[in-house]
């Protein structure tokens, strides 16, 4: 047998092996021969009982831990040693160094990586730690609106249970410990969770392949009004419908079906590792998506697992809660396969996982019948312009405003990185045509979208 996530092989024995014991206590357990080659064939060893009887002392002595150490003899005469090592409920250090079997290697854990291990051993979540300089008053209304108007829609909460203060629906939840708010309320509840943790926000790039990056948003309030907003975002300005007829009704194809984005990216924002401080992306190409997330799966778990049929193990349980109730994820682990459910009903090609160290990506690839063929889409040239519409233009204007009704025409073209001329041309015929309207003066008004 070779050498395993739960085997290995010994030439003779050194107490730095010690820390293999470590590694298997600490993750799944495992057995270590002592008298075998890597390729696992017999050497046996020469002071097997001396062993039988100094290992176990060495092992309770360093470890604080009983592992059960045997010898066996060959048809050929040849001593070996077996020590199996059972899985710990609680972190096992050795001389303050924490290691853990993973594949066929040992890790010495430091960091992050540490960090996430003693709480996951001790049964407690980085969502859970409390924060102790903000409290319910400092906490964002309209994130509480969105979250009473979807868990009533979705069904999964009564209004009975809603109709209550911020404070007593937080503590329903479970947001709240010892009179506290739990990092996980800041992270869905306030209007800048990067006050706990550097990087928990959503950033979104258009790119036109390579690193030809053409526009950008950075989503950095609460997750739940991100959560709220990202989907009609994307649509709106980072993807393009092609439209045909069926008789006399238009129809709108969107490369990329929008019930199978919308599901993988809450997925993301709620089982995201929020401690690495790194954000969300969302990298949209004409030909493909890829949502990219910090994750720790569980023990075993890989790309292929995921795409199986499995249990739900949300990594931020409180955060997976929320969502849940609100209807934005399942809870049976099921949100994968309604992701390729929907790629199939577009006729799109089912997504694919990749699994990169704590990081993990999900592609997809756009449905090729949605594509517009840019040869054939008229050609503008600088700011003469007749009175045609450019919807994708228009589209992020559009997008920009539902985000941020105060924005100025100078600032539009900023974002855009179009010419002012262009975003002035594009709002009139925006507003002659009601799709948005200028409330109050240039100074303290603000722009209305009109669905």
């Amino acid at each position: 047998m070779a050498e395993n996530q739960n085997v290995e092989y010994k030439e003779s024995w050194r107490d730095e092996y010690l820390k293999w014991i470590c590694g298997f206590a600490n993750a799944q357990g495992g057995t270590i021969y002592i008298g075998f080659r890597d390729d696992g064939s017999i050497v046996g060893v020469k002071n097997a009982k001396k062993l039988l009887e100094d290992i176990p002392n060495k092992i309770q002595t360093g470890l604080g831990i009983v592992a059960e150490v045997n010898m066996h003899t060959t048809t050929d005469g040849l001593d070996y040693i077996e020590i199996k090592t059972e899985p710990s409920s609680f972190p096992i250090s050795y001389h303050g160094e924490y290691h853990y079997r993973s594949g066929a290697t040992k890790q010495q854990l430091t960091g992050i990586a540490l960090s996430e291990f003693i709480m996951r051993k001790t049964g407690f979540q980085w969502e859970d730690v409390t924060v102790d300089n903000l409290s319910v008053d400092d906490l964002d209304e309209e994130s509480f609106k969105i979250f009473r108007r979807e868990a009533l829609k979705s069904g999964r909460m009564k209004s009975s249970e809603l109709n209550v203060s911020n404070a007593e629906l937080l503590s329903k939840l479970h947001l709240i410990s010892d009179g506290r708010l739990k990092r996980s309320a800041i992270l869905l509840f306030y209007s800048d969770p990067q006050i706990i943790q550097n990087g928990s926000y959503v950033k979104i790039g258009k790119f036109g392949g390579g690193a030809d990056l053409q526009y950008q948003d950075v989503m950095d309030t609460s997750l739940i009004t991100v959560a709220d907003r990202i989907i009609d975002l994307i649509y709106l300005k980072y993807l393009k419908a092609k439209i045909t007829y069926e008789h006399d009704r238009r129809v709108e194809i969107y490369p990329y079906a929008r019930e199978a984005v919308r599901e993988a990216i809450y997925n993301a924002i709620a089982h995201n590792c929020y401690m690495f401080g790194t954000p969300i992306q969302i990298r949209i190409e004409d030909r493909e998506m890829i949502i990219s997330n910090r994750c720790i799966l569980p023990d075993g778990w890989t790309s292929e697992t995921l795409m199986e049929p499995h249990d739900s193990i949300p990594y931020n349980p409180d955060i997976a809660n929320v969502f849940y109730r609100m209807g934005y994820i399942e809870s049976w682990g099921r949100g994968i396969q309604k992701i390729c459910d929907e790629c199939i009903a577009l006729g799109a090609d089912l997504p694919t996982y990749e699994v990169l160290g704590n990081g993990i990506r999900l592609h997809f690839n756009a449905l090729q019948s949605a594509l517009i063929d840019q040869s054939k889409v008229p050609k503008y040239h600088g700011d003469t312009l007749d009175d045609t519409l450019d919807d994708t233009l228009a589209n992020a204007i559009i997008a920009s405003l539902t985000q941020n009704p105060t924005l100025t025409q100078k600032e539009l073209a900023q974002n855009a990185k179009v010419s002012l001329a262009s975003i002035k041309r594009t709002m009139k015929i925006l507003s002659d045509s009601g799709r948005i309207a200028r409330v109050g003066g240039r100074r303290f008004g603000h722009w209305e979208v009109n669905s």
